[in-house]
């Protein structure tokens, strides 16, 4: 099967970024496969990036290369780095855009991207996403092995922002919103198998407190919208396999002025 590399971008469409990177994918490897899952991230939002990679990633056939670029810090000193997990390898900066997926997929080996053969020959200060990441993806989708890039690093080096972690203290779950989708229902990180650890199945009702907004709230852990009433909170998981808060045809986000980033603490109830 030919190569396959995924770009997921801040860039937009009207500029000629993401033809640049296209640009430089083909001509290092013809053969490659070029699939965008987006370029419409919002601007320097790192989080909005990490979630739709987590949702998209493991859809796409083993062995595919996913370029992310959305890179606030371009050109300082945070590392450019390439992640093989066990099914795929991610490309980007290290700013925790790559870490949900990868996490998820379970990291195996990570380097810096440092080696200068596997870059342009003039590196700009303000677009590594076409002389840098670019690249690395088309090289490592021609066979070069990862230990030719640069520097191993270890998962404690990797920058951690909080959406990447979820705390599990005893019978409680931290995380926080991770994304608002456009029915207002309220993403969390939290995952699945969190709630699996304390023991939350179908049909028990879940303590929520969004401390931020001094709000506790009892609601039921359901399968879908449908087994409440409409107008109704509820919790499921997604389609992505993330806890949601939402309101049976309504809008949780609206009802309860809830924000992306902001601290999620559950519990079973009593």
């Amino acid at each position: 099967m030919k190569p396959v590399i995924t770009l997921l971008t801040d860039f937009g469409t009207r500029d000629p970024f993401v033809a640049e990177m296209k640009a430089v994918v083909l001509s290092i490897c013809p053969e490659a496969t070029i699939v965008d899952i987006s370029h419409d991230i919002e601007k320097f939002n790192v989080r909005q990036g990490a979630f739709v990679l987590a949702c998209a990633y493991r859809y796409f056939p083993k062995g595919t290369i996913h370029v992310v670029v959305v890179d606030p810090g371009v050109g300082t000193e945070r590392r450019p780095i390439v992640i093989k997990t066990r099914n795929y390898y991610f490309i980007g900066p290290d700013n925790g855009v790559l870490l949900l997926a990868a996490d998820e997929d379970g990291i195996e080996e990570i380097r810096e991207i440092k080696n200068p053969k596997y870059m342009l020959p003039q590196i700009s200060t303000t677009f590594h996403g076409r002389d840098i990441f670019a690249p690395a993806a088309a090289y490592i989708a021609r066979g070069v092995p990862l230990r030719d890039f640069g520097p191993e690093l270890r998962p404690s080096q990797l920058t951690r922002p909080r959406f990447s972690t979820v705390e599990v203290r005893g019978n409680v779950i931290e995380g926080e919103v991770l994304h608002i989708d456009s029915f207002g229902n309220v993403i969390t990180n939290i995952k699945a198998h969190h709630l699996d650890e304390i023991g939350i199945r179908y049909g028990m009702r879940l303590l929520v407190k969004l401390p931020d907004l001094g709000i506790e709230l009892e609601v039921p852990f359901v399968k879908s919208y449908g087994y409440v009433d409409v107008g109704k909170e509820l919790s499921l998981i997604d389609s992505h396999d993330f806890l949601e808060l939402a309101i049976n045809q309504g809008s949780f986000c609206s009802r309860y002025g809830v924000r992306v980033g902001m601290r999620v603490i559950i519990t079973k109830c009593d």
